[in-house]
């Protein structure tokens, strides 16, 4: 993966907050920025946190609503409109991808920090392809193999920003459930807990186990991300995977309760050298 790729997803975040900020002082409501486009209060609502693709039309007929008439700032924030659009390589795999999960893959690979709790299994960009292949073929219960092999290879297509030279800082809070539940047979979950404790000695990754003994902690309300990006103008993003849907919440109030209990998840749990042994005991009683 080119390093450039994910960036569309970024560029998108960033020309949605520059427009909201230009139409916020000229106080003019979503609502009324809409009516200019001929389109919705979501729809621009959907722009401004970065969640569409924009038409050079859209940008140009808001930024004359916004009183931005200076020719070079026009120039760049249309330079920055196009360069947005460009898809990802993520896009080639839409067939068997959920439609909200394109956005988390460019988010994830655009990332600088990931700070992930996750319950139910190996989070994603940690797991064995035969981990994942057993993980898929349980979610995609009737699916072709071929989807399930095109699903497996994005998985893997995934990790390896993690892998990379300047890959991100991935720190993740594994509850011991997630580690106790079998996917595959034997030889599969001795081979993921392996890869675990193999893939924890990167320098860039904080691995530690949430044990079954510490009892109720600050993960009562099930897996989540967070999401940092390099760019100061960007806020963090939280996302929560859902059944059928996924949420994206970037409000103040709702990032800091959620980094308050990744804090509290990271505090309560044994480091990384404490994990570690408790992923070798596990591997000892496969």
């Amino acid at each position: 993966m080119s390093a450039g790729e994910p960036g569309s997803v970024v560029r998108r975040m960033l020309l949605g907050s520059h427009l909201r900020r230009l139409r916020e002082a000229r106080g003019i409501t979503r609502e009324a920025a809409g009516y200019s486009i001929r389109a919705s209060e979501s729809k621009i609502s959907r722009m401004e946190l970065g969640r569409v693709s924009f038409k050079t039309r859209d940008v140009e007929d808001l930024l004359t609503l916004y009183g931005v008439n200076d020719e070079a700032e026009r120039n760049a924030l249309l330079s920055l409109a196009r360069e947005a659009n460009v898809a990802g390589w993520w896009h080639s795999y839409s067939d068997v991808l959920p439609s909200w999960f394109p956005t988390y893959v460019g988010l994830e690979g655009a990332a600088s920090l990931i700070r992930v709790y996750e319950v139910q299994f190996v989070h994603g960009l940690l797991q064995t392809e035969a981990y994942a292949r057993a993980v898929v073929e349980r979610g995609m219960k009737g699916a072709s193999p071929a989807d399930i092999e095109r699903r497996v290879a994005l998985r893997l297509e995934r990790q390896k920003y993690l892998l990379s030279t300047g890959g991100p800082e991935f720190h993740v809070v594994l509850d011991e459930a997630a580690l106790r539940r079998p996917y595959g047979d034997r030889e599969v979950m001795r081979g993921q807990l392996q890869h675990l404790i193999e893939i924890s000695e990167r320098p860039n990754v904080r691995l530690q186990i949430m044990p079954f003994g510490f009892g109720g902690h600050s993960g009562e309300s099930g897996a989540f991300t967070i999401l940092s990006f390099p760019e100061s103008d960007l806020s963090d993003v939280i996302f929560l995977e859902q059944l059928t849907s996924a949420l994206y919440l970037d409000k103040a109030e709702d990032v800091t309760q959620y980094e308050k209990a990744m804090k509290e998840l990271q505090q309560d749990s044994p480091g990384p050298d404490e994990s570690r042994d408790l992923l070798r005991g596990l591997l000892q009683l496969s």
